[in-house]
């Protein structure tokens, strides 16, 4: 005979469901929530950049394309944005490969002082900005190599703040890898760099592709280094804005500041789709 539930029991389970129930609600309002903050700042840049208005205010006085236009049409600041975008770009693939590299030292062999030598590459996430770029500008005056207010110069700062991301994210997928997969590899006949670039480089695309973006767009946003480093005729983006905020305040820099954040936007979309590609590299897409 089946056991009747008793109104006690019926209660006990209602309130089990409704607590299992509410957990991922909860995790869900929060996420949402976390959402909005974050997306907050962003939505005021837009706003301001899109102000009518002689000052750059908010809530803004009106809607226009007045600003970006005159983004889009200034010389100085269309410089700026190119010059921080060519030197995203060449700090990017140097980090990547230095910082690839260096992940695959350290996850792989096993030598006294390897912990060490982490901790030293990984330094500049720790280390504050302002005083990495003061400490770059000091030596390089001191030492009077040639790098103070170069081009040169300013690339090595930059390659310094971004790739302790890619080392991060590259040892990350290194530690899902499976080495025995490369060892077979050599088995069959394959030279090590063959291994590595059929074999290990596929299945690390993803922590390698994320690594680049990280230090594409940590570079394209990089203030405190490049207000050390940087000259009149080297003005990466987040100086300009930084004069422009200082002396003019007008909204041309929250229209810069539109182009920034459409810029990272499409870099992150773009390493998305690539990423989820190479995933399922065996598949044939019609």
């Amino acid at each position: 005979m089946a056991k009747v539930a008793t109104s006690a029991e019926l209660r006990v389970a209602s309130q089990r469901r409704w607590s299992e129930r509410a957990i991922p609600i909860s995790i869900q309002i929060g996420a949402w929530v976390s959402f909005v903050i974050l997306l907050l700042p962003v939505a005021v840049v837009v706003l301001a950049g899109l102000n009518s208005g002689d000052y750059l205010t908010f809530p803004p006085e009106g809607l226009s394309l007045r600003w970006v236009i005159a983004f889009l049409t200034s010389p100085a600041w269309m410089g700026a944005y190119g010059f921080s975008m060519a030197l995203a770009l060449v700090t990017m693939v140097i980090s990547t490969v230095l910082g690839t590299a260096a992940a695959i030292v350290l996850s792989r062999y096993r030598f006294r002082g390897r912990d060490m030598l982490r901790a030293y590459f990984l330094s500049p996430l720790i280390l504050p900005g302002v005083v990495l770029g003061l400490a770059l500008y000091v030596f390089y005056v001191v030492t009077d190599i040639g790098l103070a207010k170069s081009m040169t110069g300013l690339v090595i700062g930059h390659v310094l703040v971004t790739c302790p991301y890619v080392i991060g994210t590259v040892s990350a997928a290194l530690v899902a890898f499976d080495v025995s997969l490369e060892e077979a590899a050599r088995s069959l006949g394959a030279s090590p760099w063959t291994a590595f670039r059929r074999i290990t480089v596929p299945n690390i695309s993803a922590g390698v592709a994320a690594g680049a973006t990280f230090a594409f767009i940590v570079s394209f946003g990089q203030f405190d280094v490049s207000l050390f480093l940087s000259t009149p005729n080297l003005t990466p983006l987040p100086i300009a804005l930084y004069v422009s905020l200082r002396y003019t305040f007008e909204p041309t820099a929250a229209a810069a500041g539109i182009f920034a954040i459409i810029l990272v936007v499409v870099s992150m979309l773009i390493t998305s789709r690539l990423v989820s590609l190479r995933k399922f590299g065996g598949i044939k897409f019609s």
